[in-house]
Order: C-alpha cells, then sequence, then structure tokens
C-alpha cells in the first residue's frame, strides 16, 4: 500500500540564483509600480529606522562613561537620558509609519499579482488544465504568492536592514576601535555563518524526522480506513510488522537527530561562546591598559552583538529571497503562458448570433495528453439549423470528443469544423461560446444560491427570466417550496440538492441562456423514474427550436431524435432514424438497443 504525500514547500522546484533569472525575477515588481512612491518613502524610512537605531549602543557606551567620569563629551547622564528617549520617539514613529507604507504596498501589488493570476488561469485552454494536476496547481500558486508576499511586506525590508546595520556598525567599530574590531572580524563572522550553515543542517534532519514520522501515521491511518480488508485477509500480522519497521526508521532517524542536535549545541557553547570570551578578554586588558574606556567596550560588545544578530538574518532572509525567486519564476511562466480568450472587465455588448448550422469536413483528432491515439478518423457530419441528433456508441468512439470540438475545447488536426457556413476559428471565441449551452450528465452547482446557479447563464438576468426559466425547467415547484426560494444555499457542489433538482437547475441555466447550439451529455441517467420524467419534459422544451447534439447512453431517450449517428473507431458507422436503425438486423445500433430494451422490461425502475 503506497501512498504519497504532497507539501508545497517539498515539492516546490530548487531554484538556482542566476543573473539571468535574477533579472527576470525583478520583472515581478512592476506590479508595485502603481505604488512605487509609498516605497520609495518607505525604503527612505528604513535607512533612517536603520541609523537610528545604530545609536542607541554608541549612547549606552556614552553612558557608561559619562557615569564614571570619564566621558570626552561634555554631557550629563540627564540628557544622554533624554536624547536616548527623543530617539526612541522618532524610531518608533519611523518605524510605524514605514511598515504601514510597505503594507500597503505589498497588500496591493499582492492583490494585484492574485487577480492578474486568476485571470489568467480562468483564460487558459482546457489544454492546460489537462496537463496540470489542478489541486497542486493551485497549492503551488498559493504558496507561491504567500511567498511573494512575505517579500514584499516583510523579508526584503528586513534584508536591507540587516546590510544597513551591518554596515554602519563595522564603520563604526573599525572607526572606534579598530583593534577590537580585527579580532572580531577575524573570528565572529567565520563562526557565525558556520552555526547557520550547521542550524540549517539541523533543520534539514528535522524535516526527514518529521516525514518519516508523517509515513507511520500514513499506515495508522490506511490500516484504520481499510481494517475490514486488513481483517478478510488475515493481514493483521502483516501490518503490524510494516508499521514497526517505519516506528523503526523513525527512531533511528530521531536518534541521528537528536545526536547532531547535541553536536551544535556543543558548538554554540565552546565556539561562539568561546570566541565571545576571548574577544572580552582581549576588550577587559584594552581596558586595563587605558587603550579604550569602559564605556566603549559596552559600545563595541553591544554593536557585536547587533552585528552578530544581522549576519545570522541575512542568511535566513537570503534563503527566503532565493526561494521568492523561485516563485516569481514559475508565477511568471504562468503569465506568460497564451491566453485562449480575452478577459474584459464587463462582457462583450452585442453577439453573433448563431442559427445553428454545424459541419464537420473531415475532421481527425487526437488529445494533446495522448497524442498516439487518434481519436477521431477523417469524421464528416452535418447538422441542420434546429435539428436534434444523437451521438451513440460504445466508450472511446469519440461522442463526447465531438461535443468538446463544437465548444472548441481543443483544435482539429485536420479537416476543418463549420458554424453556419464559417469555420469555427475565425469567430471570436467568446462571441461563439455565447452561442452554446450545456447540460452535463453530472450537474457540479457552485456553492452559492439557486438564483446564482441559474443566473450564471445570462448575468444580470432579472428575477422575472429567472423565474421564467425555473417554471420551464419543472423546477420552480421545489424552488418555491424552500422557505428561502430563489436564495436558498445549494452547498458545495451542490449536495443540498438532489440529483433530479441539480439537473433541473442546469436546465434552467442553459434555458436562461438562450443558446443556439445545445449539448446534452446523457441528462437523465441516473434519475429516478419520476425525475426523470420532469427532466426530460424540460429537456423537450428547451431542445425545442435550437440544435441540440446528444450524447446517448440510453437509447430509449433519443427515439424521437431527428436523426441518430452511431460511432465506432473514431468514424460514423450507421445513421438514421431510431426505427430506421433498429430495423437493420444485423446494425450496432439495433444489437445495443435490443440489450438495452430487454434489460429495462426486467428492471423495476422501468
Amino acid at each position: 500500500m503506497a501512498s504519497r504525500r504532497w507539501d508545497a514547500e517539498d515539492d516546490a522546484p530548487k531554484t538556482k540564483v542566476t543573473k539571468e533569472n535574477f533579472r527576470d525575477s525583478l520583472k515581478i515588481f512592476s506590479f508595485v509600480q502603481p505604488y512605487k512612491w509609498s516605497y520609495i518613502i518607505g525604503l527612505v524610512l528604513l535607512f533612517l529606522s536603520s541609523v537610528s537605531f545604530m545609536v542607541f549602543p554608541f549612547m549606552f557606551g556614552l553612558m557608561m562613561d559619562i557615569a564614571q567620569g570619564k566621558s570626552k563629551v561634555s554631557l550629563s547622564l540627564e540628557n544622554a537620558g533624554l536624547i536616548l528617549v527623543v530617539v526612541l520617539a522618532v524610531q518608533g514613529f519611523v518605524s510605524y509609519a514605514r511598515i504601514m507604507l510597505f503594507a500597503k504596498v505589498s497588500e496591493k501589488s499582492i492583490a494585484d499579482v492574485r487577480l492578474t493570476l486568476y485571470r489568467k488561469l480562468v483564460s487558459l485552454p482546457i489544454t492546460f488544465f489537462e496537463k496540470s494536476r489542478v489541486g497542486e496547481l493551485v497549492s503551488r500558486l498559493t504558496s507561491d504568492v504567500e511567498k511573494l508576499y512575505n517579500t514584499f511586506s516583510v523579508t526584503l525590508a528586513e534584508f536591507l536592514r540587516q546590510i544597513i546595520i551591518l554596515v554602519c556598525g563595522l564603520a563604526f567599530l573599525a572607526y572606534t576601535t579598530p583593534k577590537l574590531a580585527l579580532i572580531m572580524i577575524a573570528t565572529f563572522p567565520i563562526i557565525v555563518v558556520g552555526a547557520i550553515f550547521f542550524g540549517r543542517y539541523i533543520r534539514q534532519m528535522s524535516k526527514d524526522r518529521q516525514n518519516q514520522i508523517a509515513e507511520t501515521n500514513v499506515i495508522l491511518n490506511e490500516t484504520m480506513q481499510a481494517i475490514n480488508a486488513v481483517k478478510g485477509f488475515t493481514n493483521e500480522w502483516f501490518e503490524v510488522v510494516r508499521y514497526g519497521r517505519a516506528n523503526t526508521r523513525a527512531v533511528d532517524i530521531s536518534m541521528k537527530f537528536a545526536s547532531r542536535r547535541a553536536l551544535f549545541a556543543t558548538f554554540i557553547v565552546v565556539v561562539l561562546f568561546g570566541a565571545l570570551i576571548f574577544i572580552f578578554w582581549e576588550g577587559v586588558k584594552m581596558v586595563q591598559s587605558d587603550a579604550i574606556s569602559a564605556g566603549q567596550l559596552v559600545t563595541f560588545f553591544t554593536y557585536t552583538a547587533v552585528i552578530g544578530g544581522a549576519i545570522a538574518g541575512l542568511g535566513n532572509f537570503y534563503s527566503e529571497l532565493v526561494g521568492t525567486i523561485g516563485a516569481t519564476e514559475r508565477i511568471r511562466d504562468i503569465l506568460n503562458m497564451p491566453s485562449e480568450v480575452e478577459v474584459d472587465d464587463l462582457p462583450l455588448k452585442g453577439n453573433t448570433r448563431l442559427k445553428g448550422d454545424i459541419e464537420f469536413r473531415d475532421v481527425r483528432f487526437t488529445y494533446p495528453t495522448r497524442e498516439d491515439i487518434e481519436v477521431l478518423k477523417g469524421l464528416n457530419l452535418t447538422i441542420k439549423a434546429g435539428q436534434k441528433i444523437a451521438l451513440v456508441g460504445m466508450s472511446g468512439a469519440g461522442k463526447s470528443t465531438i461535443a468538446q470540438l463544437v465548444l472548441r475545447f481543443y483544435k482539429t488536426r485536420g479537416g476543418e469544423i463549420l458554424a453556419d457556413g464559417k469555420n469555427i476559428n475565425d469567430y471570436n471565441i467568446t462571441d461563439y461560446r455565447r452561442n452554446m449551452a450545456i447540460v452535463p450528465q453530472e450537474v457540479l452547482l457552485f456553492g452559492g444560491t439557486i438564483r446564482e446557479n441559474i443566473i450564471y447563464g445570462k448575468p444580470g438576468a432579472s428575477d422575472a427570466e429567472i423565474i421564467e426559466a425555473a417554471k420551464q425547467s419543472n423546477s420552480w415547484q421545489f424552488i418555491s417550496s424552500f422557505p428561502e426560494g430563489l436564495d436558498t444555499i445549494v452547498g458545495e457542489r451542490g449536495v443540498k440538492l438532489s440529483g433530479g433538482q441539480r439537473q433541473r437547475i442546469a436546465i434552467a441555466r442553459a434555458i436562461l441562456r438562450d443558446p443556439s447550439i445545445l449539448i446534452l451529455d446523457e441528462a437523465t441517467s441516473s434519475l429516478d423514474a419520476e425525475s426523470e420524467r420532469l427532466v426530460q419534459e424540460a429537456l423537450d422544451r428547451l431542445m425545442l427550436g435550437r440544435t441540440s447534439i446528444i450524447i446517448a447512453h440510453r437509447l430509449a431517450t433519443i427515439r424521437d431524435v431527428d436523426n441518430i449517428y452511431v460511432l465506432d473507431d473514431g468514424k460514423i458507422v450507421e445513421e438514421g432514424t431510431h426505427e430506421e436503425l433498429f430495423g437493420m438486423e444485423h446494425g450496432i445500433y439495433s444489437g445495443l438497443a435490443r440489450l438495452q430494451f430487454e434489460s429495462e422490461v426486467r428492471s423495476p425502475k422501468s
């Protein structure tokens, strides 16, 4: 029993920073462009905030010298304290303003990124979603946008802040205590950088431990969920052994993790604090020989602590920025994809109204994800405006493919499809599809109200139009019986409605759309007899005067269509009315029909 866990962070492609992808990643700042002045002012305040922060270590040392009477500055302790209070107030105000400005830039620019990304996703062709695993795509992009948000709001600002603090701190120490600064530069940064890399290794081992523990939990979960199968096959012993092995691996990794953690703690205590003690010992000796004052030593150590924190912070923020470069790369890959439709802020006014003539001329087609299998092999088909036709055949014969090609979900690999005598690719795709409506076999409603689901067929429709569509679809009776009527919440994917009710809502949506061409994908299958009767009545009203393409599995529902096309291996092998095809002694249709009708006679449903 294998299982696969997917983690957004672990699965993200590792990005190597190059000059090219770094330059490309800066293009994401085009989303900051509308808020550039807020960002520029925020950067200025960031600089002021960082510089004013560096005053504190200097003032601590100065106050120590003033208290000992060794200060070279004629300033009282009270005045020094007052300066600190003023600097603190300025620091607080500047920090607040900076954070608010960066928040404005990050929130609004990331909102623009989300909207642009969503607009791009909904404009991409069906083939993109077939080649992508949608669940992982959404999770991946959500994680990428969140990384971008963290960069705009915190990471970039803090990265720049740590650089300013590092440069200013080192410059001040080199000027005031050059000898101690040289000792610190020779030892401290190397140790801090070593601690950063050691810490990163420890974090990776911690992640490995969590992953292994998660594997044991997966086995536990699988066993509990499939306990009937475990007991039915008397495999309790097998599951215990399997869980035991995973548990042992978790212990092994945990012990290895514990030993590395112990080494890391030893490194911090012995090496890092040893270096601090050595630098402090050198500093005290310099105080003893009057090379520096006690206040200067306090200032030095305060700056050293700040510089050490800045170096450690730079390592962490650099890792986050590298991750962000990868995130922007994936976001830009999506944004650079060619759109299938242009998503306008408002729907197009006035669209082309088709009569509904459809013609397939020698159409050949293979799915982009299965290019080695030809689904349609030189198919020819003519449907007159207002005609009702049915497509019949075994699974994989090409019935759904024909409907998807009519909807322009895919491009043909050969031949052409005409609508009203014109190649369908010559129409504006949005204009063209506005002439279409589909009632699928499995209706998935949106999680809002019944009103919102019906009006999806014609955004902006009046209540009178919605109610009329509901009446024609045989759904008004059950809608009006609900206390909240049209404002009844249908639940996620329409789970609060029965199958027949969902089907009639989908028909109401199609009626409201008033299409020229209607596609029905076995809209009455899996319904009880009463629901099927109501749905079929609604469908009959819906198909009246429209070109209707019916993908049929239950042949009893298509006896009254104008023409039936039987498909086999990507070609039309039989065509005619129900009576004509049923009368063919050795025909495919007659064979299927007799089998179905005989089974329906025996079925309690009939």
